[in-house]
Order: C-alpha cells, then sequence, then structure tokens
C-alpha cells in the first residue's frame, strides 16, 4: 500500500476579496508542492472567507455583507477555479478547499476536490447549512455524498457539523473512503468548538478505519477587528475553535494539531494501516449487520427545472429506436 505525504492547512483568506484568497491559496499549494506534499487539505469555505457576519448580526441587518459575499463568491467552473486546479496540477498535488459557490442568486458552501492532474473530480455542496448559515447559504443535495477515486486513493469530504451527522458520515464510510477531508470555518464558537472538533475527527477516524485531514481557518486580530467594526459584532464571538490535524485510523492525533496562527500539519499517510485497523472492526463489511441496519440514500441530483418536454421527447425517441429495431 502506498504511503502518502498529506497537509492540514490553516490559513487565513484575504478578507473581502475572492481574488486575494485565490492567490494566497495558489501560493500556498506552490510552497507545499515543494515540501512533497501529494494531499492538501484547506478549510471550509476559506474562499473568499466565510460569513462570519451572519453570527453576530440579526437579520435585517444581513444586506450589505450578504451581497458583498455574494458579489466575491466563486462561480464553477471559473477563472478561480481553473487557477486552483493549475497549481495542482503543477505540484502534482490532490487538492480539498471549501469555497462560497454562487450559482445565480444564491450561495452554496461547496467542497472542491481536485485531482493531482488538476482536474476537478467532485464538486459537492454542504447538505444542511447550521443554524446562521441557512440565511445564507443554500442546500446542497446527496448526489455528492459519495467517496471519490483520486491519484493518491479514495477521498470523502464532509464540512463542519455535517460530521455530527452519522448517516452522512456513514456514507462515506460506506463507500469506501481511505482519506476523509473534514473542514472547519475556525475564528468560531471558542475552546468549545475547538474540542468538538477534536471529538468529530477522532470518532470518525475510529468508525471509518481511514486517516483524516481536518482543516480550521485562521483569521488575525486585524481581520477580527474589521468585522467586529463593519457588522457591529463583537469580537469574542468570532474568537477560538481552531483545531487543524490529521488523524490516524487508530483515532490517534499525528504530530501536533495547529491551534493558533497560520500554518499546516504534514504527515505521511501509510494506507497499509487501514487494512490493519479495518481486520479488527470493518464499519462497511464484517462488522456491519445490513439485514439489521442499513442507509438508504437518494443520490439523485435536484436541479430547480424538470424539463418535462425533454423527457417526453427523449422517452419517445427510445420507443421509436425500439420498435425499428423489432421491425428489422
Amino acid at each position: 500500500m502506498p504511503v502518502v505525504k498529506a497537509a492540514a492547512v490553516q490559513i487565513s483568506p484575504v478578507l473581502y476579496s475572492r481574488a486575494g484568497t485565490v492567490e494566497k491559496v495558489v501560493k500556498k499549494i506552490g510552497e507545499l508542492g515543494q515540501k512533497g506534499v501529494e494531499f492538501a487539505v484547506f478549510p471550509e469555505t476559506v474562499v473568499p472567507y466565510y460569513p462570519y457576519f451572519s453570527f453576530v448580526q440579526p437579520p435585517y441587518q444581513l444586506a450589505t455583507e450578504h451581497l458583498r459575499l455574494l458579489e466575491e463568491a466563486v462561480t464553477v467552473p471559473s477563472a478561480e477555479t481553473d487557477a486552483i486546479g493549475e497549481a495542482a496540477r503543477k505540484a502534482r498535488m490532490v487538492v480539498s478547499i471549501g469555497v462560497n459557490e454562487r450559482d445565480g442568486g444564491t450561495i452554496y458552501n461547496t467542497q472542491l476536490l481536485f485531482d493531482a492532474d488538476g482536474t476537478l473530480i467532485q464538486r459537492r455542496r454542504k447538505i444542511t447549512p447550521t443554524y446562521h448559515e441557512r440565511m445564507i447559504w443554500g442546500q446542497g443535495d446527496a448526489s455528492g455524498l459519495r467517496a471519490v477515486d483520486s491519484a493518491i486513493g479514495r477521498i470523502g469530504q464532509l464540512a463542519c457539523w455535517e460530521h455530527h451527522q452519522p448517516l452522512a458520515r456513514y456514507a462515506l464510510i460506506a463507500d469506501g473512503e481511505q482519506i476523509h477531508a473534514a473542514m472547519y470555518p475556525g475564528a468560531f464558537g471558542g475552546d468549545l468548538f475547538s474540542e468538538q472538533i477534536e471529538v468529530n475527527v477522532r470518532q470518525h477516524a475510529l468508525e471509518s478505519a481511514s486517516f483524516v485531514v481536518s482543516a480550521t481557518a485562521w483569521l488575525d486580530a486585524d481581520q477580527q477587528a474589521q468585522i467586529a467594526k463593519d457588522t457591529g459584532g463583537p469580537v469574542q464571538a468570532i474568537s477560538g475553535g481552531f483545531f487543524t490535524a490529521i488523524i490516524d485510523p487508530d483515532g490517534r492525533i499525528i504530530g501536533e494539531p495547529i491551534t493558533s496562527g497560520e500554518g499546516e500539519v504534514i504527515a505521511d499517510l501509510d494506507l497499509a494501516l487501514i487494512d490493519r485497523r479495518k481486520r479488527l472492526m470493518d464499519a462497511r463489511g464484517h462488522y456491519s449487520r445490513p439485514e439489521l441496519l442499513s442507509l438508504q440514500i437518494d443520490r439523485t441530483p435536484a436541479p430547480v427545472i424538470h424539463d418535462r418536454s425533454r423527457q417526453e421527447a427523449s422517452t419517445a425517441q427510445a420507443t421509436e429506436e425500439s420498435r425499428s429495431a423489432e421491425a428489422k
């Protein structure tokens, strides 16, 4: 089994700037590539920035900041996603990163996964935004609730409190993820949030027998002060909550987690440890009891338009082709 050099990246956005944050991410990917990193995880919606304003402002005051985020959000695909993909290709690195994705007039909490050749191999949207986030982000569907094959292994992704949803996590466990990308906002919830993240990621590693690479974002004092000034909210509400770390299939922390400042945790992931762990407890195999407990998933994409005329035309064409084949 291969050994993968991975990085969990704690990084701050260039506040209020899509272009600036993408440029910073691209530079970091290049730096990590120089260190031989093959897989990197960046924080939740770090491009352009997490909507901290929605936690400290009442709904009737959200318009200015909400519209600013909408204007700076990322369209997929776009020049910004192309730039990240090109950086991944140059570094020969698989990259998992969170973005605010704009689709029309709606923003989604989206996780992007780029393969080592720069190809975008997954775009998944957080299925249920949490609490204050529901005023900012639309709901995703389960079409992306799956593990994906990449150059360095089979990868699953979840954002923040999706790790509180056992069935969402089990969907990835049952899909055979080997490496799990976990993303959190950081600068939120204080020490309790940091402790909860650690519980989340260590428990998922134990249950899935996968490696978990978990990243939170960082806000420096000036950025916190700027957000507080722009929103009239307290700095304390957007402080703490940092836990960037890598966890092995036994639930052990590899290396030293980052709980303040920018930086990255880099570790070698020996994928042979997955089978050693699963020999004892394989939640998707010999330790499961599907005749007693099973999960039903609807992975059908949920578009806002279902064009019945096209469906009917497609059905009619298929019927005609079938009749022609029978006539022959």
